[in-house]
């Protein structure tokens, strides 16, 4: 079994710095979604927020337009489209607020089209059952079910009793890219071996939204710096993401907390990062 690196406060400060006079929107990372429905476009919203509160210079949203004015009516500084225009995103997620048996043909070309490319991508929820045979760098966000059914389709055995480690690691392997499988410790592995716990969290987060929340964290992380490993740079947004919803809660120091919101841990994000670079 391939030893478990626990990531730590230290090491999620690595992946964050504060601009300097030379940067621009650009330089800070651009991250483009293609995110949301018609049927759920609060992921959509979700994912954004995120995405501007970890940080990205530069956000642009591809979806229906109910999901675009839903988007901007939060986050009027976002670009808005059919397409990515003419910039080159750092970047990509994908599938959060998908319905895969809902999906369009044109959109799950679209979608296969960015899995085929050379930029990085997150892929969550209603875009898992692409990644398999994906060329792109990839950075699957599966909860627990959507992880079953992801070994299915990849052919692996989902025995009750294997470790999480081992069952992991075999589909990061099969899948060639790095998966990061939620959870109360959130695993992350890679297809070369590598396998990261991260602890910062809190019961709290468990809530619908928060996974939409963390793929957008995870794209800004990316994009800031795409020649990081995604390996780092997966943990380092479950880190950062766990620890938004401590401080939105109110569960730090010892203390029980309190219920919270997928946009509270959006909202809290800028205070744990500011806090990094501290």
């Amino acid at each position: 079994m391939t030893e478990i690196r626990e990531w730590s406060r230290s090491d999620t400060a690595r992946f964050f710095r504060v601009p300097t006079r030379g940067d621009d929107k650009y330089s800070r990372g651009v991250v483009a979604l293609r995110t949301g429905s018609s049927a759920y476009p609060g992921a959509a919203v979700l994912g954004v927020e995120a995405a501007w509160r970890a940080g990205a210079g530069f956000v642009r949203h591809i979806g229906a337009q109910r999901v675009a004015d839903a988007v901007l009516s939060r986050r009027p500084e976002t670009v808005t489209g059919p397409h990515a225009g003419r910039s080159r995103p750092d970047a990509w997620v994908i599938g959060s607020g998908i319905d895969p048996q809902d999906r369009s043909f044109e959109e799950t070309a679209a979608l296969r089209q960015l899995l085929a490319g050379d930029v990085p991508v997150v892929v969550d929820a209603g875009a898992l059952d692409l990644a398999p045979g994906a060329s792109a760098p990839v950075v699957l966000t599966p909860h627990a079910g959507e992880f079953r059914r992801l070994q299915e389709r990849l052919g692996l055995a989902a025995a009750d009793d294997a470790p999480r480690e081992q069952a992991l690691a075999h589909v990061a392997t099969e899948i060639g890219g790095v998966v990061l499988l939620k959870g109360a410790t959130t695993l992350v592995a890679d297809a070369r071996g590598g396998l990261i716990a991260v602890s910062e969290s809190t019961g709290w987060l468990a809530t619908a939204g928060t996974g939409d929340v963390l793929a957008g964290v995870l794209g800004a992380v990316i994009a800031a710096d795409p020649t990081r490993p995604l390996l780092e740079a997966a943990a380092t947004a479950a880190w950062v993401h766990g620890r938004a919803a401590r401080v939105a809660s109110g569960a730090i120091d010892g203390a029980a907390g309190h219920p919270i919101v997928a946009l509270d841990v959006a909202s809290a994000l800028p205070l744990v990062i500011g806090d990094l670079i501290a």
